[in-house]
């Protein structure tokens, strides 16, 4: 339950992970991609074009593009090697350095995601729905990664596989612990379609780009799609309040069908009775009236 980060000091700060521009396959120059997520409110981004030869083994230099109010984080999408289906991996690094060494020919998913776990960065399985992942492929990452991209906001249009839960539910009850970022992994190719699908808010002391990385890897931060989670709490006498945006519905839900849940046109709050809850660990979920979702990360008794 630490890693809550409701009651950690600061503030929560709103960030794409997972962002392309012209220095891969992304319509945009980093420059108008940083412009453009300001713009839109959001606090930070990383931008993580595609880490390949094809491009020049990419890690975006953003530091022109900070301002008081907005900063970014260097990172990749590293690619190597093969999944168990034969895909080509696909693994979310932010946090890189900006020498971090080329791809050699041989090196494997696994590998690569070693060296930038080595060099401090935080790492996700990027988007396992859409390409097919298996628990086999994220388990042979190693047990350090941070985390599992449950939503991949390019995905929702490509192939309709946005949503990675499913396989990071059956980890969790595996016991596996996992935090949850969603993204936009926005590309911007023929309009703003992918931007501002999904986003993670951070809670940090400040938008310094170290205390967002070291909160980050902490699992100091939920993920969302549209609605705002303003409060969870596990009190004594095995109980949870949460305290949202308005929604219209709150769950808690844990190992397999074990859930809980509050409806209400607009609730903003719900307490749920943990005592009988068979699970040894639980997520919270905020639905709201269009559909969007709020997810925390799991939060283990």
């Amino acid at each position: 339950m630490h890693t809550l980060p409701f009651d950690k000091p600061g503030r929560f700060y709103k960030g794409n992970l997972h962002t392309h521009s012209t220095i891969s396959d992304g319509r945009l120059t980093p420059e108008e991609v940083c412009k453009l997520y300001a713009s839109l409110g959001y606090d930070f981004i990383a931008l993580t074009d595609h880490f390949m030869e094809q491009f020049n083994f990419p890690v975006a230099d953003t530091r022109a593009f900070r301002t008081e109010t907005f900063t970014t984080l260097f990172g990749a999408e590293l690619h190597a090697g093969q999944t168990e289906l034969g895909q080509l991996w696909h693994i979310l690094a932010v946090g890189l350095p900006l020498d971090f060494a080329p791809t050699p020919p041989d090196e494997t998913g696994p590998e690569i995601a070693a060296r930038a776990l080595a060099a401090g960065a935080y790492v996700a399985v990027a988007h396992p729905a859409w390409y097919h992942l298996t628990e086999t492929d994220v388990l042979s990452l190693g047990p350090d990664v941070h985390a599992i991209e449950i939503f991949n906001g390019t995905s929702h249009d490509h192939n309709d596989a946005a949503d990675s839960w499913p396989i990071m539910d059956v980890l969790l009850e595996r016991g596996y612990r996992y935090t949850a970022c969603a993204t936009d992994d926005a590309h911007i190719r023929r309009s703003r379609g992918d931007v501002g699908l999904g986003w993670v808010q951070v809670k940090s002391e400040s938008l310094d780009p170290d205390a967002l990385l070291a909160a980050l890897k902490a699992g100091h931060y939920y993920s969302s799609t549209g609605p705002q989670i303003f409060d969870v709490q596990v009190k004594r006498g095995a109980k949870i309040t949460i305290h949202s945006s308005p929604a219209e519905r709150i769950f808690v839900v844990g190992n397999g069908y074990e859930a809980l849940s509050a409806f209400g046109n607009g609730i903003r709050e719900a307490e749920f009775d943990l005592s009988h809850f068979d699970s040894p660990y639980c997520r919270v979920i905020v639905r709201d009236k269009n559909g969007g979702r709020a997810w925390s990360n799991p939060i283990w008794f």
